[in-house]
This record gives structure tokens, C-alpha cells and sequence, in this order.
């Protein structure tokens, strides 16, 4: 192909997504597609241009729903921001990014109060992510001076004697297990209730993972359950955890797990019963099932068994994940083994701070030095 020919395909090449300009992502991509085409040919340009296409959405595959839940939830905190303070949205400067970040501890959410630094941090890592997805250049150096600002921020807030958010969930324990097992009564959703709970203590659940598997998920073995959990966000999370029988029968998740499914089966049907099925039914209040659980579901079903049993505060979504780490920490278990169990990084920064200390003077690193 002649150097004429070439640049007369380039244009086509343009003019094919000129109408895109107006978006400053899809300008970027333009520009690049025509500097392949000056240095390979306008084939390879394509070529390049459809690899492109393939990354992005690959990424997009790969990519949690919860994360893209929260990267909208964030765009929209930082559009609030932008219309408070006449500032562009498509500029992602320094003085931008600080200004974001004072704006969210000290008046950020909708009823004018500040948000806690763990959630302005969120937004913020969001935010950038927002930014760059529209084709703003932000500079990682920017990036980290805000960062740095918030951060020390929310030390004048602690020194102030401020705290916000609601703090870490409470993590759940034994008693409040063995209390849960007791509360549950004799019917198909105290079962489920049961089996949801001590299943999930077992293998450090997050909300979305119950509510993600399948019967076929959860396979028995002579030594226990093998659960798949195919719904976590790394390559540690998505693992098969392996749950033993219990000491004690009356919260042992096996035993839990079995009698559950087996009154399912029996009381609403075989269809229940295929490897494609929920592995937990939600279940109405006149005893009706209404098909799988989702994760606010799981969620909720949480709160209310510990509520039922009266445990004294009650737990969240979170609190069985919470539960395990702490726990098996408490009895001695090794980081590598808990790490494994619950699907986190050996060494995890998350877990070692889900490793709940009780009030500080047994677990005390100066106890019996002197």
C-alpha cells in the first residue's frame, strides 16, 4: 500500500468515529489509533484497535458487580461535589482532588454531614478510577497528595475527639453460635437459619457468597462439607473450603447443612434438590419460599437470627467473615491456615485487622515482659 493510500485509510479510519470526539476517552483512543497507523500500517492500527476493545472488555468482565456498584455510587458523590463548588468534572488536578476530599469529611453526604475517612477514601480511589475512564489525566502524584491530605485529616478529626462511620462490624463467636442454633425454631426457615449461619462462621462468608452458591457448591465428604465459593473478588477468595463435623452436635454446620436441605427437599420438592439449584431459598413470612437469596437478604436474615437469639449486638453481613478470623486466632490457629479457610492473602492487612483483640490487657503485647 502507498503512503497515499495509507493516509486516505487512515481518514476513513477517522472519519468511521469521528462522531465519538466528544467523548474525551474516545478522542484518546482516536489519537492513538491514528499514531499505530502512522508507524505499523492502518491494518495494524485496526488490529491494535480491536485488542484494544478485546482488554476493555475483558476488564469489564472481570470486574465485580459490587465494585461497578460502587464506582457509580461514587461518580455521583463526586458530581455533587463538582456542582457545590462550580468546579469542572472532567479535571482531575491537584487542587481538585484536596478540595474533594475536605469536601467529603467536612459536608459531603446528602444531609450536609461529613463522611467518615474509610468512605471518603473509597469515593476518592473511585472517583480517580471515574476520571480516568472519561479520559482525565490524573497523575499519581496528585492522587497521593490528596491522599496524604485525608489522611491527615482525619487525624485533627480523631485528636478533636470526632469518630465517625459505624465502625467494624462485630465479629461473631461461639456462645453467640451455640445461642443462634437454640433461637432457631423447628421449621423449614429455622433450618435454613441455622445452616446459613454456622455454615457461613465456618468458611468466613462475606453477604454475597451464600447468596452465590449453588446446590452443586456444596458437596458432602466423609469428613465434613466442601464448599466452592465462586463469587470473590481475588484469586484468594474464590477456593473450596473444606468444613469439618463438629465436636458438638448441636452446632456442628454438617449436621445443620444436611438437615436443612433434606427438609427442603422433602417438604417443597425435588427441584430443589438439582446441582443448579440455590443452595439458600428465601423464605416469606407465611413460610412461602421466593426462589434464591441475594445478598441483602443475606444480609438481613443475619441481623434478625442473631436479633432472635438475643445475642447483645447484633451482627451483620460480616460478622460470620469477622467471626472465623478472630476466633480461630483466639484458639491458636495459624495466620496461613485462617488466610486459607477464609480466602484472603496470606498476611492480609484486612484480616489481621478482623483478628479482634477483646479489650486489650490479655492480648497485650507488654503482658509478662516485666
Amino acid at each position: 500500500m502507498t503512503v497515499a493510500a495509507e493516509t486516505a485509510a487512515g481518514d476513513a479510519v477517522a472519519a468511521e468515529i469521528t462522531p465519538a470526539l466528544l467523548d474525551p476517552a474516545a478522542a484518546e483512543r482516536l489519537a492513538l489509533i491514528e499514531r499505530w497507523a502512522e508507524r505499523h500500517g492502518v491494518d495494524a492500527a485496526r488490529r491494535l484497535a480491536e485488542a484494544e476493545d478485546l482488554a476493555d472488555a475483558v476488564a469489564a468482565e472481570i470486574t465485580p458487580a459490587n465494585t461497578v456498584d460502587t464506582y457509580t455510587k461514587s461518580w455521583r458523590v463526586w458530581e455533587r461535589f463538582c456542582r457545590s463548588t462550580g468546579l469542572p468534572e472532567r479535571e482531575g488536578s491537584r487542587g481538585a482532588l484536596v478540595a474533594f476530599v475536605t469536601w467529603m469529611l467536612r459536608e459531603g453526604q446528602q444531609n450536609g454531614k461529613g463522611y467518615s475517612p474509610s468512605s471518603a477514601s473509597t469515593h476518592l480511589a473511585a472517583a480517580v478510577v471515574g476520571l480516568r475512564q472519561r479520559g482525565v489525566h490524573v497523575s499519581g502524584d496528585d492522587q497521593a497528595e490528596a491522599r496524604a491530605a485525608l489522611e491527615g485529616l482525619a487525624v485533627k478529626l480523631l485528636q478533636a475527639g470526632e469518630r465517625r462511620g459505624r465502625g467494624q462490624a462485630v465479629g461473631g463467636d461461639i456462645d453467640g453460635l451455640r445461642a443462634i442454633a437454640r433461637a432457631c425454631p423447628d421449621t423449614l426457615t429455622g433450618d435454613r437459619d441455622k445452616a446459613l449461619t454456622l455454615t457461613g462462621f465456618h468458611y468466613a462468608s462475606r453477604s454475597q457468597d451464600p447468596a452465590g452458591l449453588l446446590t452443586g457448591d456444596v458437596t458432602l465428604h466423609p469428613r465434613g462439607l466442601v464448599v466452592a465459593v465462586l463469587t470473590g473478588k481475588t484469586k484468594h477468595s474464590v477456593r473450596n473450603a473444606k468444613i469439618r463435623y463438629a465436636d458438638d452436635p448441636e452446632i456442628c454446620p454438617v449436621r445443620a447443612w444436611t438437615a436443612y436441605r433434606t427438609r427442603l427437599v422433602a417438604e417443597q420438592g425435588e427441584q430443589w434438590a438439582g446441582p443448579s439449584a440455590p443452595a439458600f431459598i428465601g423464605i416469606d413470612r407465611w413460610g412461602h419460599v421466593t426462589g434464591g437469596m441475594g445478598p441483602d437478604s443475606v444480609t438481613r436474615a443475619i441481623k434478625r437470627i442473631s436479633t432472635r437469639a438475643g445475642v447483645p449486638i447484633a451482627w451483620t453481613g460480616h460478622s460470620l467473615r469477622i467471626g472465623l478470623a478472630s476466633v480461630a486466632r483466639r484458639n491458636g490457629r495459624d495466620g496461613i491456615a485462617i488466610a486459607d479457610q477464609g480466602g484472603w492473602a496470606r498476611h492480609s492487612r484486612s484480616m489481621l485487622g478482623y483478628m479482634q483483640r477483646d479489650d486489650g490487657w490479655d492480648d497485650n503485647a507488654s503482658a509478662g515482659l516485666t
